[in-house]
């Protein structure tokens, strides 16, 4: 039956694995209220004239639960780290100690957990659109391989609901994903 002609599903599911690994790094940067080093990760500071990562510029540790700190390796690029860290949008107020960063985390009130899993439920909807195309370019290739005579109507309607179980799995996968990140935010 379905041996005429393959649909490549292992392409569209790495290509929808990638939009939930996507999701995931988006998620790292959102701020819980605990320290994290990944919450750095969407920074770029602008370093000999190239935007770099936080982490190439110096080492970013976390010594307590609401604490990060950046060891900038470059005394030159210390203004221009703690600059990227104000106009990253994270809410953090760097204080400087020579060439050594803190960013203190602040408890988050109410208020602001609220908006956290409105941007959550905006990062979840994205990867949800991105799985959502990649399904549309699986079907687009059943219909070309219908409409250029190679696949029967059993086939399409394989090749259809193949791609439509792919699909289902990975937006639970996304909604699973967004609860737990959502819980997180929520737990005080």
């Amino acid at each position: 039956m379905a041996d005429d002609i393959e649909i490549d599903t292992a392409d569209l599911e790495r290509r929808m694995e990638g939009a939930i690994a996507s999701l995931r790094t988006e998620f790292a940067s959102l701020r819980t209220g605990r320290a994290s080093a990944s919450m750095l990760e969407p920074v770029m500071v602008d370093a000999y004239g190239t935007p770099t990562p936080i982490n190439q510029v110096g080492t970013v540790n976390v010594p307590e639960p609401r604490m990060v700190t950046i060891n900038v390796w470059d005394k030159s690029l210390v203004n221009k780290v703690e600059k990227a860290i104000r106009n990253s949008g994270l809410g953090i107020n760097p204080q400087m100690n020579g060439t050594i960063i803190m960013l203190p985390i602040p408890e988050l009130n109410e208020e602001r957990r609220r908006d956290l899993t409105k941007v959550a439920s905006n990062y979840a909807e994205h990867a949800r659109v991105a799985v959502r195309n990649v399904r549309r370019d699986g079907m687009d290739q059943i219909k070309k391989a219908k409409n250029d005579g190679g696949m029967s109507e059993d086939d399409q309607k394989f090749w259809e609901t193949e791609v439509q179980d792919l699909t289902n799995r990975f937006i639970t996968r996304v909604d699973d994903t967004l609860e737990t990140k959502q819980a997180e935010i929520m737990q005080v």
